[in-house]
């Protein structure tokens, strides 16, 4: 039973230790746990309309509610490494009876005292093995720490080019840029920039995946329903003569298809083309889809 609950506990820190690497040090599609606990919350604010109220909350409740899942985890894994040595690995305050202080909720307590490095000392370990375990429990603490400071100050840079772009492509729209215009060397650096500002768009989807469960609010500024005009937009410049418009849309739409692809695989799973990728999106974060400048 003691080895049973050790084993179960170490098994749990170190499922979260590699959610939390695979999640912000080396995103993949193996940080499970923080992507169903994001594409819970999304859906269970998706489920009220984008209207209802609260719905842009989701994507910082959805982060937090991550950050609290691992540090729960956590806690009640290494409670499990210590619950079976209580209380004669352990020593106690004076007024605490070590006999109605030794069940797995005094284990709990133990374990996130040490994780939040409180340091009370009102129970403690005196085992010379559990000595040198309780304070790496705390430099998980710390890590978890830094990590969550990191993932914030990753993210919310990322959200702020993905609103930047669908801010350029509503401007564009607005606008109403001609096929003469277009049909230039001034269109083919315009395409060329947004070409850049989509790989790096991407670029933030592979390394901020969570990124994707934040509402951008504002019609102007979310990329899901201004997509269909960067699609116009090549479609036009497809058909120019001025071959520096030609190279450059066909760039644009690499970097589209390259988007699409990492919206499908990631995220939607519609496996179909990209204007069905892009209206998938678009309906996921409550626009509509006209595949030439979107919008409600």
């Amino acid at each position: 039973m003691t080895w049973l609950s050790v084993l179960a506990g170490a098994a749990l820190i170190l499922f979260i230790l590699r959610d939390v690497f695979h999640t912000i040090w080396h995103p993949t599609r193996h940080g499970g746990l923080s992507r169903l606990v994001m594409r819970g919350v999304w859906r269970l604010s998706a489920h009220h309309g984008d209207r209802w109220r609260p719905v842009g909350l989701a994507g910082p409740v959805g982060m937090m509610a991550v950050v609290a899942v691992w540090a729960l985890v956590v806690a009640v894994g290494w409670g499990l490494v210590y619950w079976p040595y209580m209380p004669d690995a352990f020593s106690y305050a004076p007024g605490l009876s070590p006999a109605q202080h030794a069940g797995p909720l005094d284990a709990l307590y133990v374990s996130l005292v040490t994780l939040a490095t409180l340091g009370l000392g009102d129970i403690a370990p005196t085992s010379e093995w559990l000595r040198v375990l309780a304070p790496m429990e705390a430099l998980v603490g710390f890590v978890l720490l830094s990590a969550t400071v990191a993932w914030v100050l990753g993210i919310y840079p990322a959200l702020a080019r993905r609103r930047a772009l669908a801010l350029r492509l509503s401007h564009l729209r607005h606008n109403r840029l001609t096929t003469g215009a277009l049909d230039s060397a001034g269109g083919a650096a315009l395409l060329d920039g947004l070409a850049s500002a989509l790989s790096t768009v991407t670029v933030d989807f592979l390394q901020y995946a969570e990124s994707y469960y934040f509402y951008d609010g504002e019609e102007n500024i979310c990329l899901a329903g201004r997509l269909g005009h960067a699609v116009g937009l090549v479609d036009r410049a497809g058909r120019a003569r001025h071959p520096d418009v030609r190279l450059s849309a066909s760039v644009l739409r690499t970097a589209l298809d390259d988007l699409a692809t990492v919206l499908d695989e990631r995220f939607l799973r519609t496996g179909g083309p990209p204007d069905e990728v892009f209206a998938a999106y678009a309906a996921d974060h409550g626009r509509s889809w006209d595949g030439e400048g979107g919008g409600p």
